[in-house]
């Protein structure tokens, strides 16, 4: 079974941070394939303008919380298929945490941020937003790797 796993999480590592280059790169792509981004990103993101990177003028297909949820999964994976690889062994959760631990920690910004927005006490801007996505998006991509 380890042997499935040192072959898919390389390949699941290169889909992610297709996606995230794909969400990037979505209003520079000609119509039919940055259409098809735009549809997927309406099904997983609300995709509010005041609440979204733009490139120029143009709105990336989801928000700035959800595209560095994708970015952080992306990088988690990509260092930890790259630790494995270098290990030679799977990667453990960090600091010995269950799986479910790591990702309420990595959740936490996120989880802070939407609070804060929803209780009115901080209107927080697209970069804060994406940063407190970071760490969600790694802690799961790390949960995914040790599972």
């Amino acid at each position: 079974m380890s042997g499935v796993i040192v072959l898919i999480a390389p390949l699941v590592a290169f889909l992610a941070i297709t996606w995230v280059w794909l969400i990037v790169a979505a209003p520079l792509l000609p119509a039919a394939p940055a259409g098809i981004l735009y549809a997927l990103g309406s099904r997983i993101c609300h995709q509010i303008s005041e609440r979204s990177f733009h490139l120029g003028v143009a709105q990336l297909p989801v928000c700035a919380r959800c595209l560095d949820i994708y970015a952080g999964f992306a990088i988690g994976l990509a260092v930890a298929v790259s630790a494995t690889s270098r290990a030679g062994s799977r990667s453990q959760t960090p600091w010995g945490l269950t799986p479910r631990a790591g990702v309420a920690i990595g959740a936490l910004p996120t989880a802070i941020t939407v609070i804060m927005e929803w209780v009115g006490l901080w209107h927080t801007s697209n970069l804060a937003r994406a940063i407190a996505g970071a760490p969600l998006g790694v802690a799961v991509a790390l949960v995914v790797m040790a599972g």
